[in-house]
């Protein structure tokens, strides 16, 4: 019997090892790999566009990221599209979770539609976006012109077109703020408002001492999701303006991709993204601490 079980325990764990090989090999090949070449390229002073061989130049390129008035300019972008989309998001998510949570016909349909914008392609949805915002033929100008307004250059003007991003990003991920707060609304227990009715507590308070610390691993949720995502942002950014009019709506990722295929800047391109994904971890890293603190709290 013994002899029998040690041979099962050898089998399986051959047959473990066989399964999580092949899934080994692939995020070796697909994100170790990458992140290694990245991390290598980016201490040589190395461009596509000179007939020299790479030079190694220590940190550099980390030097020069951080000088680049350009840099900032971007992730001056990306931050107000973060703060911004994140506060706005949440808010109306949480507002129409509301709505959704409680009972009436075509709940399900509502929802269906609700979740549209999310499964639609970035770039359809730029091109959409941009016909909406024509300034002469778009049919946002033309309601506009109907209630008695002037109508504005949306994606043309310096003052609205980072708005106007804002807005594109905000009607697309809305709908997924919604579905997790309200997957979180309805896994909270009945009980839990029936006691509160019991105790004679308002509304606000059952709201604001409940409701919302139930729902905060919801939020820690959908604000992680979103400070990757934006990020990421670069598919509605790159087909409504192209990071323009100047610079005024380039971003991180745009900035990042302008970098290599316009200036083919391998090392720096390198060192660039590297930095971004530094800032995106450290301000996830510092997000998830003061969430933790305040539980523990």
């Amino acid at each position: 019997m013994k002899e029998i079980s040690t041979n099962v325990l050898i089998g399986r764990n051959s047959f473990a090892k066989r399964i999580t090989l092949p899934s080994i090999i692939i995020l070796v090949v697909t994100v170790v790999g990458p992140l290694g070449f990245l991390l290598y390229a980016s201490f040589f002073d190395w461009s596509l566009t000179v007939p020299a061989p790479p030079r190694f130049a220590w940190f550099y390129n980390f030097v020069l990221v951080f000088k680049d008035t350009r840099f900032w300019n971007a992730f001056r972008n990306t931050s107000a599209l973060m703060i911004a989309g994140i506060i706005t998001q949440s808010i109306l998510g949480l507002i129409i979770a509301f709505l959704l949570n409680r009972k009436f016909r075509f709940k399900k349909l509502a929802i269906t539609i609700l979740a549209l914008p999310i499964m639609v392609t970035p770039v359809v949805l730029g091109f959409n976006w941009r016909i909406i915002f024509h300034e002469h033929y778009g049919p946002l100008n033309y309601i506009i012109r109907l209630l008695g307004g002037a109508g504005s250059s949306w994606i043309a003007d310096p003052k609205l077109a980072l708005f106007s991003i804002f807005l594109v990003d905000t009607w697309q991920w809305t709908p997924f703020v919604t579905l997790i707060l309200l997957a979180g609304l309805q896994s909270i227990p009945h009980q839990v408002y029936e006691a509160t009715d019991v105790d004679g507590a308002t509304g606000w308070q059952t709201f604001w001492r409940i409701t919302l610390p139930l729902l905060r691993p919801m939020f820690v949720l959908v604000i992680l999701f979103r400070i990757i995502w934006i990020f990421k942002i670069f598919d509605p950014v790159y087909i409504l303006t192209g990071g323009g009019p100047g610079i005024t709506t380039e971003t991180l990722s745009l900035y990042t991709y302008i970098s290599w295929v316009k200036y083919w800047k391998v090392g720096y391109t390198s060192a660039l993204a590297l930095v971004q994904l530094v800032i995106m971890n450290i301000i996830a890293m510092i997000f998830v601490r003061k969430v933790m603190q305040r539980r523990r709290a």
